[in-house]
């Protein structure tokens, strides 16, 4: 017999679904997705409790581990296993509430502001409103390196008249491209083992740069043709 939607909405309470997580996460780590966190409880990492019905639910502890283990394999590049085993480790001697990622070995990536964005890239905020509601740069709290570079770009093309408008469909383009990606490589993203999602993370950035060197030389002599 199915449990009653009020019988499960009581046990979750308090509980966080996979997109209320990735809510909460995905500003400091940008990265991570819905799949990336299923690969993560395989892993051990993270080990979300059950609706009767079969849907994840994560706790407060659940989220502080997970950015906890984030933080540690992103700024100490240490694997899954090393950063389960620190993590279960922690938990056992009761000092995970306590637990603090040492100092990075490397620069913490610098997270902009809507003004700082701005005023790095040297855009109108006119613009930055008409890139994130054709979708050509996607709204957050705070904004990566590479948003500024691509909020230069679109400065210097609106100097040309090229819109953030006109670019929408290089964004779907884009979008398309890794729609490829994944298809290619599907028999690994299907499997849960660290060896084939490593051998997917390496695959995928070749993949990318052959489809983009591709269509640059498409671009290319388009060029030619329209010059000649």
């Amino acid at each position: 017999m199915a449990a009653s939607p009020a019988r499960e909405r009581s046990a979750s309470a308090g509980l966080l679904s996979i997109g209320q997580v990735l809510a909460r996460l995905t500003p400091e780590f940008p990265e991570l997705t819905s799949s990336k966190l299923r690969f993560l409880e395989v892993q051990g990492i993270v080990t979300p409790s059950r609706t009767e019905s079969g849907y994840r639910k994560f706790s407060q502890a659940d989220i502080e581990r997970l950015r906890l283990g984030l933080t540690l394999q992103r700024d100490h590049y240490l694997p899954l296993s090393v950063i389960r085993e620190q993590l279960d480790e922690a938990e056992a001697s009761g000092e995970s509430a306590t637990l603090v990622p040492p100092p990075s070995i490397t620069p913490t990536p610098r997270r902009y502001r809507r003004s700082e964005l701005l005023s790095a890239a040297g855009a109108g905020p006119q613009l930055l409103n008409d890139a994130i509601s054709t979708g050509v740069i996607v709204a957050q709290e705070s904004y990566p390196e590479s948003t500024v570079t691509l909020l230069r770009g679109l400065v210097a093309l609106d100097r040309h008249g090229i819109e953030p408008r006109h670019l929408r469909s290089l964004r779907q383009g884009a979008e398309r491209e890794v729609a490829l990606i994944e298809s290619a490589l599907s028999s690994l993203l299907r499997r849960t083992d660290a060896a084939s999602r490593a051998k997917a993370s390496d695959m995928a950035p070749n993949l990318a740069s052959k489809i983009d060197e591709v269509r640059s030389l498409f671009v290319k002599d388009a060029i030619a043709r329209l010059l000649s």
